[in-house]
């Protein structure tokens, strides 16, 4: 495909909670890094600490850009932000607009999770649970750290009470009176399109049952899990990807929020296995090129 279609700076994609990006060669974002670059695209998958608190792995993007700027010479970088990555970009951009042209954000807890609000219930700070929860989530960390074969950088630190708690509806918000930009004024309404020199744009998905159930869905595992992490929401019940909601996930422009996609999907995990109807990749390369239209 010709130039034309990619964007004018780089893409920086930031991953989520238990996040890499290359696990013994099995890339994070499956297809999606290829297609952009077969587009013309720069991009830069990068890796900030799996689990910790937004503002640290925040703090940790914030480098990573300026490695970006430093070795393409670009004056600004676009950041698309899955999951929990989503909130890292919200806050790198907050603190550094100057840096980066657009943030989007693909199904981004951005006003939390009712996944985390869940377990930690279930599992009290303190709890025989939660020290088994959290050892699980240090182990399964650390096992991933081991493996990572596209990061070269210097051991990330790890806090699983941190990260659990960035993701929680009262972390979000919490985070939210902090870094406002691109939210939504109204519950389920669209945020800012532009705020500081900075584009906000967010898409996500939804368990649509005999529709995401179908497909590459049919041998997909995480696909099982997210539908059991579904029965878990209750404000966003029936509208929900497994982790985070539909209404949830909004910020700026909205793209659209019930792409018959879960979590995993989304991002075209699972070797490319996705439900009946599903393209997350095509998703990437339409908004590549939407960004390019723009002038971005």
């Amino acid at each position: 495909m010709s130039t034309s279609d990619a964007p004018r700076y780089p893409l920086i994609l930031v991953p989520g909670l238990l996040g890499f990006i290359s696990l013994l060669g099995y890339p994070y974002w499956y297809g999606i890094v290829s297609a952009l670059r077969q587009l013309g695209a720069n991009v830069f998958p990068v890796l900030v600490s799996s689990v910790h608190s937004t503002e640290v792995r925040g703090e940790q993007l914030l480098l990573r850009i300026a490695e970006v700027l430093q070795q393409t010479g670009a004056e600004k970088v676009h950041l698309i932000g899955h999951s929990q990555g989503a909130l890292t970009a919200r806050y790198a951009a907050a603190l550094k607009p100057e840096w980066v042209a657009s943030i989007t954000s693909v199904a981004g807890p951005n006003h939390g999770s009712e996944l985390a609000d869940f377990l930690k219930r279930k599992a009290p700070h303190g709890s025989l649970r939660h020290r088994l929860l959290s050892a699980l989530l240090r182990a399964v960390a650390r096992v991933m750290a081991w493996l990572e074969r596209g990061y070269k950088g210097p051991p990330l630190p790890m806090n699983v009470d941190a990260a659990q708690q960035s993701l929680t509806l009262e972390g979000v918000a919490a985070f939210n009176v902090q870094y406002p930009q691109g939210l939504p004024d109204t519950w389920g309404g669209e945020g800012a399109a532009e705020v500081n020199g900075v584009r906000y744009y967010s898409w996500s998905g939804t368990i649509q049952p005999s529709i995401t159930n179908k497909g590459g869905n049919r041998f997909d595992g995480p696909n099982v899990a997210c539908r059991l992490f579904a029965r878990t929401f209750q404000r966003e019940s029936g509208q929900c990807d497994g982790m985070v909601g539909r209404y949830s996930s909004h910020l700026g422009t909205v793209i659209g929020d019930q792409y018959p996609m879960d979590h995993f999907d989304i991002i075209n995990q699972t070797f490319g296995l996705v439900g009946k109807g599903a393209e997350p990749v095509k998703l990437f390369i339409q908004h590549a090129q939407r960004l390019a239209a723009e002038g971005l």
